[in-house]
């Protein structure tokens, strides 16, 4: 992704500089990780995330290209645990692991009805 005025600290209301905003690095991280592991789900199966850890070390400014990549580093039942990685032009950005848990999407969004 291309770093844009939508995507900054200002923008997010995380912070009043113009440079890529944590939420929305840990956003590209999960991201990285429904990805990974798209082709890999049975038909009806999502996942949701459950637990984010990821340190934002360094700036990048509007006009930055930013990827994240993840990695699948363990499987525990339904729990899937990632190591991601975001960088830019510069190097490393952003650090961390990523947990999300395999679901039945419609008995999961079953719990949102008020009925």
């Amino acid at each position: 992704m291309v770093v844009g005025d939508d995507d900054t600290a200002r923008a997010h209301r995380s912070g009043t500089v113009d440079v890529l905003a944590t939420p929305r690095v840990i956003a590209l991280c999960e991201e990285a990780c429904c990805k990974a592991i798209a082709s890999e789900l049975a038909p009806g199966t999502t996942t949701v995330g459950m637990k984010v850890r990821v340190d934002h070390m360094q700036p990048s400014p509007v006009g930055a290209s930013v990827v994240a990549e993840a990695m699948l580093q363990k499987v525990e039942g339904r729990r899937l645990t990632f190591t991601v990685s975001a960088s830019d032009d510069r190097g490393l950005v952003a650090v961390g692991k990523v947990v999300r848990v395999m679901v039945d999407r419609d008995r999961f969004m079953g719990k949102c009805d008020n009925t």
